[in-house]
């Protein structure tokens, strides 16, 4: 509306201008053409002037697609835009890689991304990001360690050990020492193409307690230990999977017997008939949050839709279309959100005290030499 009224004004503009320069019908040919370049430049720049203006009142985003994507659209990025009166157009991206080549290359392509804190911790330790203002945005209300200098968190989500229930019923892989457990749990795996929360899944199946899992990662011969804990399973990896649409639909095809995955998303693929279950017990809690890429012309618009996306009603919202958990504590009360559904999300206290919670600082220390470590393992 805004733009189309910009648009409109400059239209009524130049027919002004134009007729008054036809009208003059005395004057020299020679004047008449110097003053229509003058008009010429006049116009030229009152366009791009309404151009910069509109572009003030656009954001562009991007996330990770399929139902997760989906669900942040319906429960927070339109509802957020629409409350600020602002445009936002939606993109998928392929994670902070992503947005290292665009800072470095100096593109222009997203001004807000959805990001893993994984990723988030490894992107602004290398400078790519925008310090976030919380000045602006309020996290006061949120849980703690779910935000940062570079990414506010809006959900809380897990990793766990999926199985396939026409394989073993009921019975699954409930430990990541099931998982690992080829003699007990015959069958086919799955698990990730990035290094994200995978070696930890290896050191919780070889007996380390939570407390020490990034104590012994924080060393090369540590995460060399969990590489060769994946090498003892690796005949039995049918499959890396390189998103959550995939690993959910691995499910639902029952192209595998068990794989690692999000919570969510295999929520989502039981709701579509997938024969699947899995247990919390093997969880390992993350979050996601939105950053700013280092640069981005539309900083401070990006800073007020992050600071409105961070209100618990969207994120009370978004919980009824994937199984992640608000990351603003407000979202539990005052029935925003159903005591049964908060009680499927990996945050409820019942679920949380099972699970371990992944560290942004060992990410963002090491998240560079466990992933070059962790694709020769798969490529060997």
């Amino acid at each position: 509306m805004i733009y189309s009224l910009r648009a409109s004004l400059v239209r009524k503009t130049i027919d002004v201008l134009l007729k008054l320069c036809n009208n003059k019908s005395k004057l020299e040919e020679k004047i008449m053409n110097n003053i229509k370049k003058i008009l010429s430049a006049v116009v030229v720049g009152m366009v791009a002037f309404s151009a910069n203006v509109f572009a003030e009142d656009s954001l562009r985003i991007v996330s990770w697609g399929g139902a997760y994507q989906k669900g942040q659209s319906i429960g927070i990025f339109q509802p957020a835009a629409k409350a600020l009166g602002i445009t936002v157009k939606e993109d998928t991206y392929g994670g902070i890689s992503d947005v290292k080549l665009m800072v470095k290359s100096g593109g222009d392509k997203f001004d807000i991304f959805s990001s893993g804190a994984g990723g988030c911790a490894a992107g602004g330790a290398e400078g790519l990001l925008e310090k976030l203002d919380y000045s602006v945005i309020d996290v006061s209300n949120h849980i703690p360690g779910t935000y940062s200098d570079y990414c506010a968190g809006a959900d809380i989500f897990s990793v766990v050990a999926a199985w396939n229930t026409d394989t073993y019923g009921d019975n699954g892989p409930r430990s990541w020492a099931d998982f690992y457990d080829v003699k007990k749990f015959p069958g086919t795996r799955a698990m990730r193409a990035k290094v994200d929360a995978q070696l930890e899944t290896a050191l919780l199946a070889d007996g380390v307690p939570m407390s020490e899992i990034y104590n012994v990662l924080s060393t090369e011969e540590g995460m060399d230990r969990a590489l060769d804990k994946i090498r003892s399973i690796k005949d039995h990896i049918a499959v890396w999977w390189t998103s959550g649409a995939m690993h959910a639909q691995l499910m639902k095809d029952g192209e595998v017997d068990m794989t690692t995955g999000w919570n969510g998303r295999f929520d989502v693929a039981i709701r579509d008939g997938a024969k699947t279950a899995y247990d919390y017990k093997t969880g390992i809690m993350d979050w996601e949050g939105y950053g700013i890429p280092k640069g981005v012309k539309n900083k401070d618009l990006g800073m007020k839709y992050i600071a409105e996306m961070m209100k618990p009603n969207y994120m009370a919202e978004f919980v009824k279309h994937i199984t992640y958990g608000p990351t603003n504590t407000k979202a539990y009360e005052n029935g925003l959100i159903s005591d049964e559904l908060a009680r499927s999300l990996p945050s409820h206290p019942e679920n949380a005290k099972h699970q371990l919670l992944l560290s942004q600082a060992w990410y963002a220390k090491w998240r560079t030499i466990a992933a070059e470590k962790y694709t020769e393992m798969m490529t060997e």
